[in-house]
């Protein structure tokens, strides 16, 4: 059987990372599952978490008026959700469903915050690697945009 702290310093998100790094962060996290078709999150809900995503699949959505949810990208197992735990307001800023039954491990931002703050090595290595997520989910939804209004 795998410990948290050793499936947290496998999974992709946290290749290369110090394993003093994997340790900390193993006191913020928690196995989670969702059964398919439940919210994890919501728009403008509080992001109090941070998931890695180990099984299954969950889909990025926003809401437009008067027309059905758009999916803005699917994670799957090895990817992340979640970096507004990160940024005040703390605020959700997509849906996200899970397409299928999903297990992953959650964090709790302000533990993570918390450790951040006291650790500025650990923070800047969660930065970094958030950083790059970012970038893929605004090119995942720009391009999202161009299919929707082509």
């Amino acid at each position: 059987m795998q410990t948290l702290e050793r499936i947290i310093a496998e999974h992709p998100f946290f290749s290369e990372l110090d394993a003093q790094y994997a340790q900390l962060l193993t006191g913020c996290a928690s196995n989670v599952r969702f059964d398919s078709g439940t919210y994890l999150l919501k728009e403008g809900e509080g992001a109090n978490e941070f998931f890695l995503i180990r099984h299954g699949s969950v889909a990025l959505e926003i809401f437009a008026p008067q027309r059905k949810p758009i999916i803005i990208q699917t994670l799957g197992a090895g990817e992340i959700l979640g970096w507004s735990w990160l940024l005040p307001p703390y605020r959700w800023r997509f849906h996200a469903r899970a397409v299928e039954p999903t297990r992953a491990i959650s964090f709790h931002g302000k533990c993570l915050r918390t450790k951040c703050e006291q650790n500025h090595d650990l923070g800047y290595e969660l930065l970094k690697r958030l950083a790059g997520v970012m970038g893929q989910r605004l090119e995942a939804t720009r391009l999202q945009l161009i299919d929707v209004y082509a």
